[in-house]
């Protein structure tokens, strides 16, 4: 859950709100504890950048060589010095291939996450198709791959475009042991997800005229329980395609909730909490953030 407001400390005794505040005092120390933490502290700077602190590789994956899904390609750090990492499937949208979400592999990968950009099994393949191919690609990633030891397996989440968005919701909705979903710009015929167990970041994009957030990306997102946690995102003059090439607000934004919910790293609630103003990259921003 997003942090707990200060405002509460009004309501308690003097004696009782010391006692608060030195445990808020000790927040920063809880935080070093934490065994899933990976890089230094965030900045803006640090979460905008192209790169990330972690050197990347990656390695290709034959569609010959699984069975599910279409193959793909498998980024991730480099270094095995931090431990094991949390992972993250992502799906091209209807019509495209893996090359349409490549720019997001590195990117993620270089903030501390083993990254798969998958091809699905035919590129007409529909949400709930996409759904299982996800989960049958971080199924591979974590019991097959040759990098299946740099993996931390109870930390796993998914993302995707278009109908591979419509396929987190999917790919969540029968997975609720993940621990994040991030839908880009995403379409699907079932408009009701308030069965959905997992914190979910939903981008839009305001001129998207494939999935319009009207009829897509905003009931996706109001059907969706307020606990866990759900955050929306829709882009300023953007359109359904937005997702496909490099982006700083999306990989912001992005790379924050997986921060936040796959490696339960707080230090990266700052830019969710209480999230992005309107500005010429960011049309709305919405989410359970008490201070939201």
């Amino acid at each position: 859950m997003f942090g707990k407001s200060l405002d509460a400390l009004r309501l308690l005794p003097a004696a009782a709100a010391v006692a608060a505040l030195s445990l808020f005092a000790a927040a920063p120390a809880q935080a070093a504890a934490n065994p899933y933490e990976r890089g230094p502290a965030p900045t803006n700077s640090s979460i905008e950048a192209t790169r990330g602190s972690f050197a990347v590789s990656e390695t290709s994956v034959s569609s010959l060589s699984v069975s599910g899904f279409g193959g793909g390609t498998i980024y991730y750090p480099t270094s095995t010095s931090a431990g094991t990492f949390g992972a993250v499937a992502v799906s091209p949208g209807y019509t495209a291939y893996q090359s349409s979400m490549a720019w997001l592999g590195p990117r993620i990968a270089s903030q501390g996450f083993v990254v798969f950009t998958i091809d699905t099994n035919t590129t007409l393949d529909q949400p709930d198709s996409r759904g299982r191919q996800l989960l049958a690609a971080l199924d591979y990633l974590t019991q097959r791959s040759s990098v299946r030891t740099r993996i931390d397996s109870s930390r796993l989440a998914v993302m995707g475009h278009s109908m591979g968005g419509g396929g987190v919701l999917e790919a969540i909705k029968s997975r609720p042991s993940l621990k994040a979903g991030i839908p880009l710009t995403p379409w699907n015929l079932t408009k009701n997800w308030s069965g959905n167990r997992v914190p979910t970041f939903i981008v839009g994009a305001e001129n998207d005229s494939v999935a319009s957030v009207s009829s897509h990306a905003e009931p996706f997102y109001n059907s969706l329980p307020s606990n866990p946690d759900k955050a929306y995102l829709e882009l300023n003059n953007a359109s359904h395609f937005a997702p496909n090439s490099s982006n700083t607000t999306i990989a912001k934004y992005s790379i924050s909730w997986l921060k936040r919910f796959v490696d339960n790293d707080t230090r990266f609630e700052q830019f969710l909490c209480p999230g992005p103003a309107r500005s010429t990259a960011v049309e709305e921003f919405r989410s359970t953030c008490p201070n939201g």
